[in-house]
């Protein structure tokens, strides 16, 4: 009994503290300063040549509730939030049914979020999953309730929801699947539409039918059970068949919700932009975005789609200023909003390479440089030892030059070089093109074993790609205010760091990845994408257990991909050329109608015909030739030998 007692005492002073904690909110929202919900996150996103790709809240497009007609209002009611017009932004009822209804099953099988707090979620104009945000929210659905009317919540929602193929409000959404205004849609029209925001990838009409038929009869059903239609009126509207037209404020890719968040998650971080304008500007915000490039990387998923769990990172930079002229997060948004390029961290491998070969270039060696590679194991004054492998335990068990190293992505020759200048240089020029992640100077640091984010990876490749030059990574040019007047403007500013001539011989090392004349006892590492490519490249790949990796680059655009897994599971063969592939069609699909060059040879650079495994000049009997690239005084001749290694056999 005493138990009883205590339960029941218990039990009391939780609803207790969560009845005052609910007064406390609406208390405290009421006080606050009313939002103006008609514009808070109205903004609008231009892409490089000032055409709008993307809208928030905004004015153009936002739509009275006494416009709308009935049949999207109560389609919407009917499959989001029954209870919206009895409910203060919390259904109570349906927390705890789904609550006890997720914990029975184990899994997630109910939501239980209501208009007004779905509302609040898309006052917020970036998608940040975290405890601070979510608290945001409940103060703001607190504050909605204190301050609108239902009806004015309602209308706010249906103006600011994801319809999908980046169609934010129902104005844009009607006018894209059907051409037509939101009072002009049918019971199926609007059902369909109802439907969309659970899931805008999943229930697109246009590039899911059949799941978007599933879920129209879904929101038929409880249309039907809440009494806003007859059985015959549920009937007849799902054998309706549609006619989607396509139409509006234009076809975006689903992608571009990934470009969107990472916009916003720049504009974020601008100091000098007032946090006011985020939540109540109207603003204008105009990027990088090259939509071409944006087509190009989304033509590329396809060979990507190995399974149903891979994940992609893609980013396009254009070398010369650093702007993210596209970028792709995931395989899916409607699936997964984590945006690999923002929030991920992988182990780069073997793209690490060029900037330890560039490093020693500067220290005295050749593209012809040789060094034994074989089986190796390096042992330290510290008694411990490190032992490398190269892919496949393919080993040459000879001297390779420096050009064949990074063709073939020999380890061996990889640390015998890091290990050979010195464990600082190469940490050196990492930090110096760009990289702030964490990373130790050790002798796998060379072989891309600390983690690092795919745009610094681009970012240091556009060093390369640029002639020296350090760029820093930017998706704004310029925000503007309601009046147009200027509250941010990107400036440029260029700092040399690397040598021209330098950068230019690792840009010509780098197209031996991928060359015919480098079959020898194994294969340049990119060789299956030679037959894809019709334009000149500097392509690296890199790939750890669970991570696959692709950066290439001319002077007109840096390319890094990745593919893997979120939970780290070990990559294939498969995934691994797979992502070679993508990085080729996405690469050749952008230079379809751009212009793709290539570098000059700068004049104190000579090129020079060899074999490119040993570095030897060529003569008729050499199996293998190209012109590789040098600087005067330093190329080959018949009575020079460059050779490093004091471990040869």
């Amino acid at each position: 009994m005493k138990i009883w007692k205590i339960s029941i005492t218990i039990i009391f002073i939780l609803i207790s503290i969560f009845i005052l904690f609910n007064l406390f909110g609406f208390l405290y929202a009421y006080i606050t300063p009313k939002l103006d919900i008609s514009t808070a996150n109205a903004f609008s996103v231009y892409d490089n040549k000032g055409d709008l790709v993307f809208q928030g809240n905004g004015n153009d497009s936002w739509i009275d509730i006494e416009d709308m007609g009935d049949n999207i209002i109560n389609a919407t009611l009917s499959v989001e939030d029954k209870n919206f017009y009895r409910h203060w932004g919390f259904d109570y009822p349906r927390i705890f049914s789904a609550l006890l209804a997720n914990f029975t099953s184990g899994e997630i099988v109910q939501g239980a979020s209501t208009i007004t707090q779905q509302y609040a979620k898309n006052l917020f104009l970036d998608f940040e999953q975290s405890w601070t945000r979510k608290w945001k929210e409940m103060w703001l659905t607190f504050e909605l309730e204190a301050h609108y009317t239902k009806d004015e919540i309602l209308e706010g929602y249906l103006n600011t929801i994801n319809y999908g193929h980046g169609m934010y409000g129902i104005s844009n959404a009607a006018k894209y699947y059907f051409n037509k205004d939101v009072n002009e849609l049918t019971l199926a029209e609007a059902s369909i539409l109802a439907g969309i925001p659970n899931s805008p990838a999943d229930y697109s009409p246009i590039d899911n039918y059949d799941l978007s038929k599933k879920r129209q009869k879904v929101v038929l059903e409880r249309m039907y059970n809440n009494g806003y239609i007859s059985k015959e009126d549920m009937d007849e509207a799902y054998n309706v068949k549609l006619d989607f037209k396509k139409s509006g404020l234009n076809e975006n890719f689903t992608s571009l919700i990934y470009y969107n968040d990472a916009v916003m998650n720049e504009l974020n971080n601008i100091k000098s932009i007032p946090s006011s304008y985020l939540d109540t500007g109207n603003i204008k915000i105009y990027t990088t975005l090259d939509m071409e490039a944006q087509a190009a990387l989304e033509s590329s998923l396809d060979e990507l789609r190995v399974n149903d769990t891979i994940e992609t990172a893609k980013v396009m930079m254009k070398p010369d200023d650093g702007s993210i002229v596209a970028l792709i997060g995931g395989m899916n948004y409607g699936k997964s909003q984590f945006n690999r390029v923002l929030n991920s961290y992988r182990q780069p491998g073997s793209t690490i390479k060029p900037f330890l070969y560039y490093r020693a270039l500067e220290n005295g060696f050749t593209s012809s440089t040789t060094f034994f590679s074989k089986e190796t194991s390096f042992y330290f004054d510290n008694k411990k030892t490190y032992t490398p492998v190269n892919s496949g335990n393919i080993y040459a068990n000879k001297e390779i030059s420096l050009s064949a190293a990074i063709a073939y992505s020999d380890n061996i020759y990889a640390v015998k070089t890091h290990l050979f200048l010195g464990e600082d240089e190469l940490y050196n020029t990492l930090k110096k093109v760009g990289f702030t992640s964490d990373m130790e100077k050790s002798p796998s640091l060379t072989l891309g074993t600390y983690e690092v984010n795919i745009v610094e990876l681009a970012s240091a490749y556009s060093v390369l790609a640029n002639g020296g030059k350090k760029v820093t990574p930017h998706l704004i040019t310029k925000v503007v205010d309601k009046d147009n007047n200027v509250l941010y403007e990107y400036k440029n500013k260029e700092e040399v760091i690397l040598n021209s001539d330098i950068t230019f011989i690792m840009s010509e090392l780098l197209t031996s990845t991928y060359d015919t004349n480098l079959i020898d006892y194994t294969y340049p590492t990119c060789i299956s994408v030679v037959d894809k490519i019709t334009h000149k490249y500097a392509i690296k790949s890199g790939s750890t257990d669970t991570d696959a990796w692709v950066v290439g680059y001319n002077p007109e655009m840096v390319l890094a991909s990745w593919a893997g897994y979120d939970d780290n599971k070990n990559v294939s063969t498969d995934i691994v050329g797979a992502n070679k592939t993508s990085w080729a069609v996405a690469m050749e699909k952008y230079f379809e109608n751009n212009e793709a060059t290539w570098y000059s040879i700068p004049q104190n650079v000579v090129g020079v015909l060899v074999d490119p495994v040993t570095g030897n000049i060529a003569t008729e009997d050499s199996k293998n030739k190209k012109i590789l690239y040098y600087l005067k005084g330093t190329e080959p001749n018949y009575s020079t030998e460059v050779n490093y290694d004091k471990t040869k056999e």
